[in-house]
């Protein structure tokens, strides 16, 4: 576990499981359609019940699902978390096709819609680095710059949690964190 100060709260890195996070709100690295999936987006809906599918559903039946780069809000079911912000981060296509301004809107996306809800901690994963394939060396400095930008200019939420899967991913956000 790894905590730094700025402005306005604090960061921390840790290696664990998000479903387990002691937050109001968790991120779910999740697909355009908001159904549940593999890695980090089936893991929370099989933790958060049947209630998060069928908020998903009702998302989808209005607003056709969720943009990459985007978020939306549902409550969080069983989990411990009170709200699962889902956003959608970018397929890695060779760096070629805008993924680093998407990747860094899904961050910041989340981050609005958590301002917007007066949410006070949060819990990230690295988005786009399992299933969707982005390099973690590529995505950890983006999700860096954009969460340690907010913290510097805003509130809410004061206190945000990368929680990276591995230790090879703790690292490589750690680094980028402390280049």
């Amino acid at each position: 576990m790894y905590q730094k100060r700025f402005k306005h709260g604090t960061l921390k890195l840790i290696v664990g499981d998000i479903t387990e996070i002691d937050v109001e709100a968790i991120v779910n690295a999740a697909n355009n359609t908001l159904s549940g999936g593999g890695g980090v987006d089936g893991a929370i809906h099989r933790a958060a019940g049947p209630s998060l599918a069928r908020e998903c559903e009702k998302i989808r039946k209005t607003r056709g699902g969720c943009p990459t780069g985007k978020a939306v809000i549902t409550g969080g079911g069983d989990l411990r978390a009170r709200y699962v912000i889902h956003t959608v981060g970018p397929i890695w296509h060779g760096g070629e096709k805008g993924e680093a301004e998407l990747l860094r809107e899904s961050y910041s996306e989340s981050l609005s819609l958590a301002r917007e809800y007066r949410i006070g901690s949060i819990a990230f994963p690295s988005i786009s680095t399992g299933t969707y394939g982005y390099p973690l060396e590529r995505a950890a400095p983006i999700a860096i710059k954009t969460i340690t930008e907010h913290l510097d200019t805003y509130t809410k939420p004061e206190r945000i949690v990368l929680v990276l899967h591995t230790l090879d991913a703790y690292n490589t956000y750690l680094a980028a964190l402390n280049p």
